[in-house]
């Protein structure tokens, strides 16, 4: 069900991008006009992540994850009536103060049903349905959407309405006791001693620029590639949404071997924290390809190393979450919110000055170089300054559910 609720997640965001050439034509939307668009919906995710994760952490997520996602569905749904910039950038608005409790909700779940040292491969499944929904809304979008004016309204109801199937399934699978909180080993910085709490901050602070970094590198792919592809490299809307799918398997890839690089190392002996900085900076090196398609013309090596960077975007995010998720277990919803929050209010006004910026230069190849080093930047930090576990894993003890086995 999480996995189905991210991929939900990703396919109400995606179609607009996915759309964009064809809606900004039909509406006469500029470069500016869509960063606005994409400003508009960063900002409010911001809100909305900072909002929802206080409330996370006081209202059971089997209430408040169905009316979150119904609530994101239905801003998605209204899409497909607007009009004009205006009413595009509401529903926009409103989709993203909604999105953003997909976050706090998701999290807090798999902290709750996961030990340590399985929390990154249970990300990476979360975080995978991110590329499903992504593979799935260019094919939608492929069959639905033709030159004819208002074809792409179609693929905003299609797939808000997928929200009322997920929300039934929610309500009727998901029992009481399903979510409540369990005793683990104790990892997190709150139950260290207290002459060690001042990890909490330093850590926090890390994990600032870890977000901001990785989350500069990926949205600026998710919400400028099939623009960069149709109107830079002159490729065709079918070719763009076919290869769009093809990056997001890519993505999904890449997401689902951080995870299993942790886990099999992990199981060799390796340290939790060793194993997820080898896959952060395998993560990060793929990214940081973008140096060579910034100076590519069209073509299979460009292609094929767009691929390659997808893998490495999205790559990074689970071992991110799992970073997070030590920090805190009674403040999860807080913690990821504000996190959230700092990470979009960034890629908001990165969207804003990516637009302006095209307009001017009508090319991509200075912000293509400078979101792939983005998770490098990462990197460092993290390797300087998150202060590695000295003692080894211990078993993690028996859940405390009743229900658990």
């Amino acid at each position: 069900m999480l996995l189905l609720a991210t991929m939900l997640n990703y396919m109400d965001r995606q179609t607009l991008s996915q759309s964009a050439t064809d809606i900004s034509r039909e509406l006469r939307l500029t470069n500016e006009d869509y960063g606005k668009l994409e400003r508009g919906f960063g900002l409010a995710f911001a809100t909305g992540g900072l909002a929802i994760g206080f409330v996370a952490d006081r209202i059971p997520l089997r209430f408040l994850y169905p009316a979150v996602l119904m609530a994101w569905s239905a801003a998605g749904f209204a899409t497909g009536w607007a009009d004009g910039f205006g009413p595009l950038l509401v529903c926009r608005i409103a989709l993203g103060f909604f999105e953003a409790g997909q976050w706090p909700c998701a999290l807090i779940a798999s902290q709750r049903l996961l030990a340590r040292r399985d929390r990154t491969l249970g990300n990476s499944l979360l975080q995978s349905g991110a590329s499903l929904g992504a593979i799935t809304t260019p094919i939608i979008v492929q069959a639905m959407v033709s030159d004819a004016p208002g074809t792409w309204r179609g693929p905003f109801q299609v797939i808000g309405a997928m929200g009322l199937v997920w929300s039934l399934g929610w309500v009727l699978l998901i029992k009481p006791n399903d979510l409540a909180p369990v005793v683990s080993e104790p990892i997190t910085t709150e139950e260290m001693p207290k002459k060690s709490r001042g990890l909490f901050a330093r850590r926090f602070l890390v994990l600032i620029v870890v977000v901001v970094t990785i989350n500069l590198c990926w949205h600026f792919y998710r919400a400028w590639l099939p623009k960069l592809l149709r109107e830079q490299h002159g490729y065709s809307r079918g070719a763009v949404n076919y290869f769009t799918s093809a990056y997001y398997i890519a993505t999904d890839v890449g997401c689902l071997g951080a995870g299993l690089i942790v886990q099999v190392l992990g199981r060799r002996g390796w340290r939790v924290h060793s194993a997820r900085m080898l896959a952060f900076a395998a993560c990060a090196a793929l990214a940081a390809l973008s140096v060579l398609v910034a100076l590519l013309p069209a073509g299979p090596l460009l292609l094929g190393l767009l691929l390659l960077i997808g893998a490495g975007a999205l790559g990074v995010f689970p071992l991110y979450y799992a970073f997070s998720q030590e920090l805190t277990t009674r403040h999860q919803g807080k913690v990821t919110g504000t996190l959230s929050f700092i990470a979009w209010l960034s890629a908001a006004l990165m969207h804003w000055e990516i637009g302006r910026w095209v307009d001017r230069t009508h090319s991509y190849a200075a912000v293509i170089m400078g979101s792939g080093l983005m998770p490098i930047v990462a990197l460092a930090v993290l390797a300087l300054f998150w202060d590695r576990p000295t003692a080894r894993l211990k078993p993690p003890l028996a859940p405390s559910n009743s229900h658990a086995p």
